[in-house]
């Protein structure tokens, strides 16, 4: 319906009208996408806007942290990124899955709540931000998406180098 956040095989954007005929999209880049309602019957469409308004939609994303951290630690640090992160549903509680014990490291899935679809970019990016810093801050390594060998240094941005130039600096809050 009008105003729903929706993906299909080729778009993803914000209904802005239904003629009888087509569907007309807002992309994400702010493109207006015309598609012929016949091809979206032919197609799956996800709606992320639907149950949205009533259960919450979950954002989700992983992370791959070495066998050496433990796992109670970096679930504690997934929920925190998330408690950072302005649009993420306290209520119901943000939670952790591990999704594999690969050969390097364990793959940690973040699952947390929004009732705003439309500002699913921004959120993945503050979201994305909080877990950079949040792991950075307490050292340890994120090691997906690829893994060669453990360095004889952690690779990681220590706090004083965060806003480096051309960054501007950390504004009050």
């Amino acid at each position: 319906k009008w105003g729903d956040r929706v993906r299909t095989a080729t778009i993803f954007g914000e209904v802005t009208e239904i003629p009888v005929m087509v569907t007309h999209v807002r992309s994400t880049k702010n493109e207006q996408v015309v598609t012929p309602n016949s091809t979206i019957l032919q197609t799956h469409v996800i709606n992320y806007s639907t149950l949205a308004r009533q259960h919450g939609l979950i954002l989700h994303t992983t992370v791959g942290i070495g066998y050496e951290t433990p796992w109670r630690q970096v679930e504690a640090m997934l929920l925190l990124a998330a408690s950072r992160t302005e649009g993420v549903l306290a209520q119901p509680v943000p939670f952790v899955n591990q999704l594999s014990l690969g050969d390097f490291a364990i793959t940690y899935e973040l699952n947390a709540y929004t009732r705003t679809p439309e500002k699913m970019p921004a959120l993945y990016t503050e979201l994305h931000r909080h877990i950079l810093d949040v792991f950075n801050e307490h050292g340890v390594v994120i090691m997906t998406p690829a893994y060669e060998g453990d360095p004889e240094q952690p690779k990681l941005v220590p706090r004083d180098q965060w806003y480096t130039a051309p960054a501007p600096p950390e504004k009050a809050v």
